[in-house]
């Protein structure tokens, strides 16, 4: 589940960054139109060009890729949390689940103190073995 989460807030975190990035995009490459009649567009000589703007149909173009792409990562995002665990679990299931789980623990914890029993079994006759070669 963590690693769901983790993934869950890169996607958030990239969907910000692409946001950003749409708002770039509509703020420099965006048409100079007026909105009234007493608007103005000023020419700026000795500045740099803080708007580049692009034909209507380029626009329009980037512009459905940035949306295009906006709405794949939200979709990614929906998967992403329909997949945690939970949403379709009744809250005894869950409480089941965890037990389940903690039996699996006690049994894999039995088997390792098991395995490390065995393996200073085994140390003790190798122990004891390579003492009675020394000793011949």
């Amino acid at each position: 589940m963590g690693d769901r989460l983790t993934q869950l807030q890169d996607a958030a975190d990239q969907l910000v960054d692409q946001f950003i990035a749409c708002y770039y995009y509509i703020e420099r490459h965006h048409e100079l139109e007026t909105f009234g009649p007493n608007d103005k567009i000023h020419d700026l000589k000795d500045n740099p060009k803080e708007v580049d703007s692009f034909p209507p149909d380029v626009f329009q173009a980037g512009q459905l890729e940035l949306a295009r792409d906006l709405i794949t990562k939200e979709q990614q995002i929906e998967y992403l949390i329909s997949s945690l665990p939970g949403l379709d679990n009744s809250e005894h299931d869950q409480e089941q689940l965890i037990k389940d789980l903690e039996e699996e623990l006690r049994v894999a914890e039995a088997q390792r103190l098991d395995a490390i029993k065995e393996k200073d079994e085994i140390l003790v006759r190798l122990d004891q073995v390579l003492r009675s070669i020394r000793r011949n």
